[in-house]
């Protein structure tokens, strides 16, 4: 298996499937959600992080940068040129304060199991691995591996998708994953065009050949607002649901606008929209109407 880059393993999780997971975010995403809340898992390539607070203006990273990337104005005010930066690493290992940090852990298999076997004692019968991203799939071949070994292993096994990958892999996965969290980030295909980048044409194809297998699938819905925030769309919503075999429900996710915060260390403008954030109104009319249409809302 080949390395996959790892932004973040994050133990003792329990909103990502049954139980106690271990979820594994890796790099990398088709997609380009405006709305996306790990924006540093989407290119596949590796890259920087900046984190102004903790900088110390020592220059250290400016002195050994073959690109000029980091620079410090005539006021000693660090300024990271990100279209200037090869991800070359220098300045991670000058920096003394750790203000420049990869985005991303190279990580073979062996080294992604053994952080997953440290909490095996607190899984039980229902915890295990969760793979997420990013897209996860879009590394079928190295998260096959990964999720047979779990399962070798006697844990579960979830992936978190936005279901746009090869269908090829589809009969594989299913024998190897307990539970797919399936992302719906919209009904109007128009929209999700142009909010995510693709069509959802393909998304819908794997998840209606998926559920042709006996594997649990539940349905993530992002509610944006003032963008999918209305009924058309709920009740869209609950026309998939009844359209699937083996969907156990829905879980509802606000927007939220920490994305932008990332992107800022990533060395881009904040793209957060407050006003995209939903009222707790909104996800409680979106659970009504959803409830009505006898869609079990999970939390």
């Amino acid at each position: 298996m080949n390395t996959l880059l790892v932004t973040n393993i994050q133990r003792f999780s329990t909103h990502d499937g049954d139980g106690i997971r271990t979820t594994v975010f890796l790099k990398g995403c088709p997609l380009r959600c405006k709305w996306c809340h790990n924006p540093e898992t989407q290119s596949f390539g590796q890259q920087i992080l900046y984190t102004a607070q903790t900088c110390i203006g020592c220059g250290a990273c400016a002195a050994v940068c073959p690109n000029q990337a980091h620079r410090f104005s005539p006021e000693h005010v660090h300024q990271f040129h990100v279209e200037q930066c090869a991800a070359c690493g220098r300045c991670l290992i000058a920096c003394p304060a750790g203000a420049v940090e990869a985005a991303a852990k190279p990580m073979s298999a062996d080294e992604i199991m053994d952080q997953v076997r440290r909490d095996k004692v607190f899984y039980g019968a229902s915890g295990g691995i969760t793979l997420s991203g990013g897209e996860p799939l879009a590394h079928a071949e190295e998260c096959l591996e990964l999720l047979k070994r779990t399962k070798a292993e006697n844990m579960t096994t979830a992936v978190e998708t936005s279901g746009f990958f090869d269908g090829a892999y589809i009969p594989q996965l299913a024998e190897y994953t307990d539970l797919f969290l399936w992302d719906c980030k919209d009904s109007d295909a128009r929209r999700h065009k142009a909010y995510t980048g693709v069509c959802p044409d393909k998304i819908l194809g794997n998840l209606h050949q998926l559920d042709r297998y006996d594997v649990k699938i539940i349905l993530r819905c992002i509610l944006v607002n003032g963008v999918n925030t209305e009924e058309t769309h709920y009740r869209a919503l609950a026309g998939l649901y009844h359209q699937l075999s083996h969907c156990a429900g829905v879980e509802l996710l606000p927007y939220h606008a920490y994305g932008g915060s990332k992107r800022v260390q990533m060395g881009y403008a904040d793209d957060g929209v407050k006003a995209w954030i939903p009222q707790p109104d909104v996800l409680q009319q979106a659970t009504a109407v959803l409830k009505s249409l006898n869609v079990p809302v999970l939390s």
